[in-house]
């Protein structure tokens, strides 16, 4: 969960100090606070281990998730059941209200909320105001049809998988095209592959190939997706997990947790793709050449977004907290001019 945590926020867990997950970071230093749309999408997540490595921290539940297709399991090839997992619940007025009723209800709810701010300022009062704002511009914005992947092409659909993970980088780019700037999606793991992702303790052979059976081609198009569409050059891919597995396998045929070593991939807008950063010992015990620590992913990251990683938000104790972690490097030679 400290791996989850440091991936996530690019900070380990630091007593009352709750750091922002990536994604609220980056939708608050990004994003329209007027949008139709969330500005945050985490697709398909599994928040169980670390909670806290999701959430906004001390950026405030403003900066909080929309969750979709939470929950559902292991992804199974070819589901059935793909289109519901991944819309968003309670979109439409329950049967027998009509617009004008919600209208009339909504009334009510903000002059009740007005007097009772009065009273009770703060950030709680003033985030429930919020999120009550965002969900109705959403529920009454043609900005939703995003989430309607019927409207996709059968074979385009059928390219990045008929699975949840793949249906959600359809999703994810769905999304992107109508201005979201922070959309993640995680594979949690394949049915039948006996591996919790990518937590590969056993039968490890067996189970990468089947999580490479559901992430290549969702991966690859959705990468052909959105250079076919202008949006590459615009939109930054990060691929990446908490740590890696170790170089020997375990008497289970399986790769243990492993953090001295492991990749990840950036492409896309802000990256001179083509490259490889860092190299490790012949038997990929430890990284002998240009090694790379989290907060210097951060501040890459931030860099090619276009951010100061210096930029500093008052944290809920009263602390600034830069972007990135205080002595964090980005990764010059992989960075657009």
């Amino acid at each position: 969960t400290r791996a989850t945590y440091l991936l996530r926020t690019g900070y380990l867990p630091t007593g009352p100090l709750m750091y922002p997950t990536m994604g609220s970071l980056f939708s608050k230093e990004l994003g329209n606070t007027d949008s139709e749309l969330p500005n945050f999408v985490s697709i398909s997540p599994n928040r169980t281990l670390s909670p806290n490595a999701y959430g906004p921290g001390f950026l405030g539940p403003q900066f909080a998730p929309l969750v979709v297709g939470e929950g559902a399991g292991f992804v199974q090839m070819n589901d059935q059941n793909i289109d519901t997992a991944l819309k968003v619940k309670n979109l439409e007025l329950p049967q027998g209200i009509t617009r004008k009723q919600a209208d009339n209800r909504l009334s009510i709810l903000k002059d009740l909320e007005n007097d009772f701010s009065a009273t009770h300022p703060g950030v709680p009062t003033n985030s429930h105001r919020t999120a009550y704002e965002a969900a109705v511009r959403m529920m009454r914005s043609k900005a939703i049809e995003a989430f309607q992947l019927d409207q996709e092409p059968d074979a385009l659909r059928d390219a990045y998988g008929r699975n949840r993970f793949g249906q959600g980088c359809l999703l994810a780019r769905r999304l992107i095209e109508q201005g979201v700037p922070f959309v993640e999606v995680s594979l949690n793991g394949v049915q039948g592959s006996n591996a919790f992702g990518w937590d590969t303790h056993q039968q490890n052979f067996e189970a990468v190939q089947s999580l490479s059976e559901v992430l290549d081609p969702a991966w690859g198009t959705l990468m052909t997706d959105l250079e076919q569409r202008g949006l590459l050059d615009s939109t930054l891919v990060v691929w990446m997990g908490e740590f890696g597995r170790t170089p020997k396998i375990n008497q289970n045929t399986g790769r243990d947790h492993f953090p001295a070593a492991w990749t990840t991939v950036l492409g896309g807008g802000g990256i001179r793709g083509g490259q490889v950063v860092g190299k490790t010992s012949d038997d990929g015990m430890k990284v002998t050449d240009q090694p790379v620590a989290v907060p210097d992913l951060l501040a890459t990251i931030c860099k090619a977004l276009g951010l100061d990683p210096e930029k500093q938000n008052m944290s809920n104790i009263g602390r600034p907290i830069p972007l990135a972690d205080h002595g964090a490097k980005p990764i010059e030679t992989i960075l657009k001019s």
